[in-house]
C-alpha cells in the first residue's frame, strides 16, 4: 500500500507563500554569498573523498550521481535549508491531499492519483480512477487481441492517435521508449500537426477498414486536433465506410463527453479524464490509451506502478536523500546562483529519443512564469530553457559549444545500465554507448588546463610558439556542472519512475520560486487569438 501524506493537513503558512518572495528566505541569502566562490570541479572531485557516496541517491530503479555538480557541503546544507524554509514538504502534502494549489484556476492538481491505489485525495477519486483505468485497459487488450473489431468485422491493424501537446507527447514518447513491447499488437501512429501532409503521410499507408481513430482532447474543441479529426472521418467515408458505421472506427478521450457525443463518438468508446489533470501530466490517464494499446494493459499498469514508487519516495524520503528534491535543488543552484539560463538533457538510450521534447513541454509550460502566486512580479529567474536530444548525436554537434563555447550549460545525462536488445553484438554496442556517457561527464567536469594541454602537445612533437598557440585552441575550461541519471533497465516501471521524477522536480522548483506550475495562460493566449482571427475572417 502506498504511503502518502495523511488526510490531516500539516501546518502551511499560505499568506507567507502568497506574499513573500524567495529572496527573503535566509537560505537564499546564504546561497548568494556562496555563489561567487565555488572551487573548480576538478578540485572538488580530487579533494572531497566522500563526494561520490554523499551525492549518489537511488529510488525506484533510478540512481542519481550528482558528484559533478558545483556543490560543497556548505552549499548542500544551504540548499536543504532553502527547501525547508520554502515549506516544500507542506506544499507537497497539500498537492497530494487534493487542495486547490492551482490557484489561478481554483482546482486541485491530482495527476498523482492517476497512478492508482488509495491516497489522501479520497475514496471517490480513487474509485473514479480505478473505474476508468479498468475500462481503458480492457479496451486496449480487446483491440490487441482482435476481440474489438471494425465495422467490416476485421481486426484493427492500425490505430491513429489524434492529439496535440500532452495528448501526443506523452504517449508517443513512452511508445518509443517501450518499443520492444509493441511488436505483438496493432501499429500505433501519432499525428499532432494540422499540416495536411502530417496526416496524409500516415493515412496513405493504411487500410480504413482496419483502422481505429483515437481523438484526444480535454474540451473536444482544440482547433488543431479537431481539424485532423474531421479529416479522418472524411477519409473513412471516402474509403467506403458507411456513415452509420463510422462510429465503430472512432474513440474519444475527453473531459467533456457531451461534446464528443454531439460529434458522433459512441459512449461505449469514450474514455474520461478530469479537469484536475493537466495535459502535460496526463499520460497516466485515459490519454494513455494509445500507449496501452501498444504495450498491453498489464504493462501499462506496471508503468503506473513505477510512477507510484517514485511518488512514495518523494513523500517519504528526507530532503537530503530525496531524489526529485535534490535534482530540483541542483537546478535552482545552477539557474539562480550560477546564472545558467539553460538546462541540457541528453539521453544515451536511443529509445528515449522523444524524452527531451516531453520534458521540455512539462518544464517550460509549467515554470515559464513571471508572476508570484500572490500576484506580484517574480524577482528571480524561473524555469530554464530545456533542450537536448540523444547524447551520442550531440557529441558530434552541439557538444562543441558545451566544451569550448562561452556559455555554461548544465547537463543531465540519462543512461541505462543493462542492455536488452536481441542484436548479437548488443553488449558491444552498449559498452560503447555508456563509455561515451561517462567520458563526456568527466570531460565536462574536469576539462583540460592550458598547462596540461601544452605538455601533451610537446610530447607529441610540437614546440615553441606553435605548441603555445595550439594549446590555446585545444584546452578545455571544464567546470561544467552535470549529473547522471542511471536507470537499472528501461522497462515500463522504470520509465514511469523517470517521468514522475521530472514531474516532482518541476513541482519542487515551482514551490521554491513560488509560482503556479499548473496553469498555462501563454498557451491559452495563442488559442484565443487564433479563434478570434478565424471568426473575423469568416
Amino acid at each position: 500500500m502506498a504511503s502518502f501524506p495523511g488526510a490531516t493537513p500539516d501546518s502551511i503558512d499560505m499568506p507567507s507563500l502568497q506574499h513573500a518572495t524567495p529572496t527573503e528566505l535566509p537560505a537564499w541569502q546564504t546561497l548568494t554569498q556562496h555563489a561567487g566562490a565555488t572551487p573548480h570541479l576538478r578540485d572538488l572531485l580530487d579533494s572531497d573523498a566522500g563526494r561520490v557516496q554523499r551525492l549518489t541517491l537511488s529510488a525506484a530503479g533510478i540512481t542519481l550521481d550528482a558528484s559533478r555538480q558545483r556543490l560543497t557541503p556548505a552549499i548542500e546544507q544551504a540548499l536543504q535549508a532553502l527547501a525547508a524554509e520554502a515549506q516544500l514538504g507542506q506544499q507537497r502534502d497539500a498537492m497530494f491531499r487534493g487542495e486547490h494549489i492551482n490557484l489561478t484556476e481554483d482546482r486541485p492538481v491530482l495527476h498523482v492519483a492517476l497512478r492508482g491505489g488509495q491516497g489522501p485525495w479520497g475514496a471517490a477519486i480513487s474509485a473514479d480512477v480505478a473505474r476508468e483505468l479498468g475500462r481503458m485497459c480492457r479496451f486496449a487488450d480487446e483491440v490487441r487481441s482482435g476481440a474489438c473489431r471494425s465495422s467490416t468485422d476485421e481486426t484493427f491493424t492500425d490505430v491513429v492517435n489524434i492529439g496535440i501537446g500532452g495528448s501526443d507527447l506523452g504517449p508517443r514518447m513512452a511508445a518509443d521508449a517501450l518499443a520492444h513491447l509493441t511488436h505483438t499488437g496493432p501499429r500505433v501512429h501519432y499525428v499532432s500537426n494540422p499540416d495536411a501532409w502530417a496526416l496524409y503521410s500516415v493515412l496513405r499507408g493504411i487500410d480504413a477498414r482496419r483502422t481505429l481513430i483515437v481523438v484526444s482532447s480535454k474540451t473536444f474543441t482544440t482547433q488543431e486536433t479537431m481539424t485532423n479529426a474531421a479529416s479522418c472521418q472524411r477519409w473513412l467515408l471516402d474509403q467506403g465506410i458507411a456513415a452509420e458505421h463510422v462510429g465503430q472506427h472512432l474513440v474519444a478521450i475527453t473531459a467533456t463527453p457531451a461534446e464528443s457525443a454531439r460529434q458522433g463518438y459512441p459512449a461505449e468508446r469514450t474514455f474520461l479524464f478530469w479537469d484536475w489533470v493537466g495535459g502535460r501530466y496526463s499520460v497516466w490517464s485515459a490519454l494513455g490509451l494509445p500507449l496501452a494499446i501498444g504495450i498491453g494493459g498489464a504493462a501499462f499498469r506496471d508503468f503506473l506502478a513505477g510512477a507510484r514508487a517514485m511518488d512514495e519516495h518523494f513523500c517519504q524520503a528526507p530532503l537530503s536523500q530525496n531524489l526529485p528534491v535534490q535534482l530540483a535543488l541542483h537546478g535552482i543552484w545552477n539557474r539562480n546562483f550560477l546564472r545558467c539560463p539553460t538546462q541540457l538533457i541528453v539521453s544515451y538510450a536511443s529509445r528515449l529519443v522523444r524524452f527531451v521534447p516531453f520534458v521540455q513541454q512539462m518544464d517550460m509550460e509549467s515554470n515559464g512564469k513571471s508572476t508570484h502566486i500572490g500576484g506580484a512580479p517574480v524577482d528571480v529567474d524561473t524555469g530554464p530553457i530545456i533542450w537536448g536530444g540523444l547524447g551520442i548525436d550531440g557529441q558530434h554537434a552541439y557538444f562543441q559549444l558545451i566544451h569550448q563555447g562561452r556559455h555554461t550549460v548544465p547537463v543531465e545525462f540519462i543512461g541505462v545500465q543493462t542492455e536488452d536488445s536481441p542484436l548479437p553484438l548488443a553488449a558491444t554496442h552498449h559498452g560503447v554507448v555508456n563509455l561515451n556517457l561517462r567520458a563526456q561527464a568527466e570531460a565536462m567536469a574536469r576539462g583540460r588546463s592550458y598547462e596540461d594541454t601544452l605538455t601533451l602537445l610537446e610530447r607529441s612533437g610540437l614546440a615553441g610558439e606553435e605548441a603555445a598557440t595550439m594549446a590555446r585552441h585545444r584546452m578545455f575550461a571544464g567546470n561544467i556542472p552535470n549529473s547522471i541519471l542511471w536507470l537499472d533497465r528501461l522497462d515500463p516501471a522504470r520509465l514511469g519512475a523517470l517521468i514522475a521524477l521530472y514531474e516532482h522536480k518541476v513541482f519542487t522548483q515551482a514551490a521554491i520560486w513560488r509560482i503556479n506550475a499548473y496553469d498555462q495562460w501563454g498557451v491559452e493566449l495563442g488559442k484565443t487569438m487564433a479563434k478570434a482571427m478565424e471568426q473575423s475572417a469568416a
